[in-house]
């Protein structure tokens, strides 16, 4: 048996994770400690937490594992660029001091990192196998098929792999530059996203438009194979040599340049939205009949940025390919730092595995928690005016009031989730049945973009009174229609409104009984709560049903656009302050917006200005 930590770092969502004796004790991201979004750095901070929530020493460690391996990464990088000669100098120089400095140096710089105390060994474990392994051992069957998507790796964009027992190995893989994950990153970048942080935007983007560029995609950019591997005409896009994802022919092809970033949304990206989202579940649903296939396995593990596109996800189930489907909530990059770990513990080192029936991924709670005593000192600190409800009864019944009393809540219990959802930790919660509280909340609160829907969180005992959906989805990673018996029938006004060109008009017109999560196309992003995973915030929503007979609230990440999910009371107290939020509830105590000291309007310009929008 052995205490690992995982390390992700120096690419996107640098992250820590530490796992001993096969059980996952600790994880998170940088990000959350530095307050900088998709923070790339060493994760520093996130191995320290790891290591005093584990209460050990470096030295008490056994190894330390890294995602992926940089000389093959490296590598690719190298061919890449001679290839593209002399297109991509501009690109080279800029990428390679810090290759020289740092990442070809790494056993270097994770020892440096450890304080020096770490003398031990340092295993690379492979980008996708990483995902894999964070895909495969955290679940709960015992043999399994396992699909990575992502952008890339060292050489790899999507492989295929075969899990049982305490063993996994990789089948069939997809190589550089042929990516569904750098295309759907492509069109991101075109319909003026920022890559590795909006494609989620063009997800939620896409039911407004139609699918009218799909056959141009397929018949153009990309020859999609039965198995859903994929060529692309690489002649299209500039992501090999230059700092731009694509160029003069693949704007022609669309009918003219890119859009600039907080310009405004036209028909055309919307209808690209759809388009790309349409051939990625096209190619999705390809790999995993394909997977099913070569491995004759019934359950499907999957990890990698791709899948986190929880439309796709949702497609895939219902599509009954496989018999029960398990998404790495913290699929992206972040994950890989659990995968390394787990990787060197069951595969390297042949520890035994029992396929876990619960969840050994703790509901993805494995981040910092506080006391209450250390939630009093640190709003002390800051001149927090608070009430503090011991009785926990009482705590629910208030804080479940309010958000029937249509106030925007943030909610702030226990440990901090690991990956990029918020679910219950730490939440801005609201009233779904409110019309106006989705704009709302985006304005307001969120600073974003209006057209972005809202998840859902809902009673698991109560989902299908809701949804056309029957199972576990703990980790928001799985989207589902509105049930219609409580869809409305939309008046002709309503109707030309949602054809008006203006996204905020179309944002407004009330779908569904639940206005604020049903997105336009009646669907919504739906997160399940039980009592063994979520505890507290089970209980509140269990209040909020007693009280309003609504079993379904609104679940956003506690943030504003551009900033870090919040980590600690004090990051919960500042986004109350800058914001027009109405109440800020952490652990047991509560805080009222209009009891505050309010900032002035040159304060909060300076607090929202610190974020850099993505």
């Amino acid at each position: 048996m052995a205490t690992i930590l995982g390390l992700s770092a120096y690419y996107h969502d640098s992250a820590a994770a530490l796992v001993r004796d096969g059980d996952t004790v600790a994880a998170a991201q940088e990000e959350r400690f530095t307050r900088i979004k998709h923070d790339y750095h060493f994760p520093t901070h996130a191995a320290q937490y790891c290591l005093k929530e584990a209460g050990i020493e470096v030295e008490q460690l056994d190894y330390v594992a890294f995602y992926d391996k940089p000389l093959q990464k490296f590598d690719r990088l190298i061919e890449t660029y001679l290839a593209y000669v002399p297109q991509g100098l501009q690109s080279f120089m800029m990428a390679m001091p810090l290759w020289l400095k740092t990442k070809l140096h790494l056993p270097r710089e994770i020892r440096k990192a450890l304080d020096g105390r770490f003398k031990k060994r340092i295993i690379f474990t492979g980008h996708h196998e990483s995902h894999a392994a964070s895909a495969y051992y955290p679940s709960h069957f015992d043999k399994a098929a396992i699909l990575t998507i992502d952008g890339v790796g060292e050489w790899d964009t999507a492989t295929i792999g075969i899990g049982e027992g305490n063993k996994m190995r990789l089948l069939k893989t997809m190589h550089f530059p042929h990516s569904l994950g750098l295309l759907y990153s492509a069109v991101t970048y075109f319909c003026g996203f920022k890559v590795n942080s909006g494609e989620y935007k063009l997800m939620g983007l896409a039911p407004y438009g139609e699918p009218k560029y799909a056959d141009i995609i397929l018949d153009k950019l990309i020859d999609l194979k039965d198995d859903g591997s994929l060529a692309m005409d690489m002649s299209y896009f500039s992501y090999c040599e230059g700092l731009r994802m694509t160029n003069d022919k693949f704007a022609a092809l669309f009918g003219g340049p890119a859009r600039s970033p907080e310009t405004p949304i036209t028909q055309r990206e919307m209808d690209l939205a759809a388009s790309i989202q349409v051939v990625t579940e096209k190619a999705v649903l390809a790999m995993a009949r394909y997977a099913r296939q070569i491995t004759g396995c019934e359950n499907l593990c999957m990890a990698g940025g791709v899948a986190l596109n929880c439309v796709a996800n949702g497609k895939l189930i219902r599509a009954g390919i496989f018999k029960d489907v398990f998404v790495q909530p913290a699929a992206g990059d972040a994950g890989g730092a659990l995968g390394a770990a787990l990787f060197v513990h069951y595969n390297l080192l042949g520890n035994e595995r029992k396929a876990d029936p619960g969840d050994s991924c703790k509901g993805s709670l494995l981040g910092p928690k506080f006391s209450n005593a250390e939630v009093r000192a640190e709003l002390d600190k800051v001149g927090a005016v608070y009430e503090f409800i011991e009785d926990e009864a009482k705590l629910l019944e208030t804080v479940a009031g309010e958000v029937a009393s249509e106030k925007v809540i943030g909610w702030f219990a226990g440990r901090m989730e690991f990956g990029p959802r918020a679910l219950g930790s730490r939440s801005i919660i609201g009233d779904p049945r409110s019309p106006a509280m989705q704009a709302q909340m985006n304005l307001r609160i969120k600073f974003r973009e209006s057209f972005r829907p809202f998840a859902p969180v809902v009673l698991r005992e109560e989902v299908s009174n809701y949804f056309d959906h029957n199972g576990d989805s703990p980790y928001m990673l799985v989207v589902a229609d509105v049930k219609k018996e409580l869809q409305r029938q939309l008046s002709d006004e309503e109707k030309a409104a949602m054809k008006d060109p203006d996204l905020r008009k179309r944002v407004n017109v009330p779908r569904s009984t639940l206005p604020a999560i049903t997105h336009v196309d009646m669907s919504a992003r739906m997160q399940t709560i039980d009592e063994r995973r979520h505890g507290r915030f089970y209980r509140l929503m269990r209040e909020f049903k007693k009280q309003t007979g609504c079993g379904v609230m609104i679940n956003t990440s506690f943030n504003i656009r551009g900033e870090p999910i919040v980590c600690t009371p004090g990051d919960a107290f500042r986004c109350l302050q800058a914001t027009d939020m109405d109440v800020l509830v952490v652990e047991n105590f509560v805080m009222r917006k209009a009891a505050q000291k309010p900032l002035s309007e040159a304060e909060k310009a300076k607090y929202v200005a610190s974020f850099q929008l993505d």
